[in-house]
């Protein structure tokens, strides 16, 4: 293998690939909740074989889905590749065939006709599916149990060609809301917009021209109103056939919020500004009169990505902010309000209130100045306070995305645990942190040691027991 592959930062330290481990019952410390039961499910990039070409990134590993299942105050974990056709084309031919980005010029022959799906991005639980998702493709379901693969979702063929990592389960429908980026074909500025209702089918599929092609990693969905951030994380595959990158910051595009309501045509969008940033997630959004409101971590530049001419780009942190968009007024802008200043990503809520209006979000943060890129906390916001409790695990730790579970059904807003693993970086292991949101500064209530680590990865999923 090239050395520079070799030795490349998204392979190095927790950022480097696994082996699948087999079913592991794991030790408990603590006081593990007995009414907490079901399954946690972890989905992150984990490349098979190392990548043809030095444009490797995070993003592009193959997914591998790490799942705990927890009963009665135990845990058993698992992990497994999500076996696409990819990975199966891959694992016979005994190496990777795909360049970066899909790049036909570095790609083998051998990866011609094949699907180029991961899977490798988030998780949803929906109509009695267990669904791996990325953004480029459709979605790819798996066994609960065994999380072993049950192919591609069409939706009985209705389905175009990709998928967000990033449906909204509408709480009081259960409707699936979801949407595509470069949905017309590599590096396109067509999107889609669609829904799938609670029993599975989908009942909704319209198209759309984005003002240019740009990465749309979330979006955000109220009870009324749908918003499509296009940010200048533009891609270009006439950049990429020339060697520059596919994906690149360039704030000379302008950035743009396509706002409509959620029965109308797509034809109904209107497009509102923002000054040039990134948003890859959102923490809710809801209807507030004649205003939308939304939350999100904002970027003043997209991080982890090089500018149009290859030059790297720059690292900033994300912070929460809140972006008001008044539908009444004459004008077309955004206000927005800083809500916190810790560096911080991967923002969560309790799902039983996504798109509604609500109090309580949770987040991943950095504590250090010296090492800003990594997430070593967890943080608890109450938006009716303006208060913010903080967890700072000890150093050289990090931590993932934190998901909540109500503690009942019937449980208030916020009520409950949130689940996140923590990499150990002096023992290069992981474990699974259980804590209690009603004192996250205490630390967390139970831990699950793993013997084995689980690499950095992006977005979980709970399925509670049936």
């Amino acid at each position: 293998m090239d050395q520079t592959i070799a030795t490349h930062p998204y392979l190095q330290g927790n950022y480097a690939p696994v082996p699948e481990s087999g079913e592991i019952a794991l030790a408990v410390a603590g006081d593990m909740p007995r009414d907490l039961a079901g399954s946690l499910y972890r989905n992150g990039p984990n490349p098979q074989f190392p990548p043809r070409d030095h444009n490797h990134h995070w993003f592009l590993g193959d997914g591998m889905v790490h799942g705990f299942h927890i009963a009665d105050g135990a845990v058993r974990y698992l992990n497994r590749w999500v076996r696409t056709p990819r990975w199966t084309a891959e694992h016979a031919a005994g190496r990777s065939l795909f360049g970066a980005w899909g790049n036909p010029m570095t790609s083998d022959p051998l990866a011609r006709g094949v699907d180029a799906g991961v899977a490798n991005t988030a998780m949803v639980w929906h109509a009695g599916r267990l669904l791996a998702l990325e953004e480029g493709h459709r979605p790819f379901a798996i066994d609960p149990e065994t999380l072993g693969p049950r192919g591609y979702e069409d939706y009985a063929g209705r389905l175009g060609p990709k998928f967000t990592a990033h449906p909204k389960v509408d709480p009081e429908t259960g409707a699936m809301v979801f949407f595509a980026y470069a949905n017309g074909g590599p590096l396109s500025p067509e999107m889609a917009y669609g829904v799938v209702d609670a029993a599975g089918t989908l009942v909704r599929y319209d198209r759309f021209t984005a003002p240019y092609c740009s990465m749309v990693h979330d979006f955000m969905v109220t009870r009324d109103h749908v918003m499509f951030p296009v940010l200048p994380l533009t891609g270009s595959m006439e950049r990429a056939m020339g060697g520059l990158p596919a994906f690149a910051w360039d704030p000379d595009q302008g950035a743009r919020i396509g706002l409509m309501r959620r029965d109308a045509p797509v034809s109904a969008l209107r497009w509102f500004t923002v000054p040039p940033c990134y948003v890859f997630h959102v923490m809710n959004a809801w209807d507030d009169g004649g205003q939308v409101i939304a939350d999100v971590m904002r970027y003043d530049a997209a991080p982890l990505f090089p500018l149009p001419d290859g030059r790297p780009g720059r690292d900033v942190p994300a912070r929460l902010v809140r972006w008001t968009f008044d539908l009444a007024g004459s004008t077309d802008t955004v206000r927005e309000t800083p809500l916190d200043d810790a560096a911080a990503e991967f923002p969560r809520i309790d799902d039983r209130f996504a798109g509604l209006p609500y109090r309580h979000g949770f987040f991943a943060w950095s504590s250090r100045a010296a090492a800003p890129g990594v997430l070593d906390g967890i943080s608890h916001i109450d938006h009716a306070t303006g208060r913010v409790l903080r967890h700072v695990l000890p150093a050289g730790d990090a931590i993932s995305e934190p998901v909540f579970v109500p503690r009942r059904p019937d449980a208030a807003e916020g009520d409950g645990w949130l689940l996140a693993v923590a990499w150990r970086g002096a023992e290069n292991r992981s474990d699974l942190m259980i804590y209690d949101t009603a004192d996250i500064v205490g630390g967390p209530v139970a831990i699950a040691a793993l013997p084995v680590r689980v690499p950095f990865g992006f977005h979980g999923a709970w399925r509670p027991a049936a």
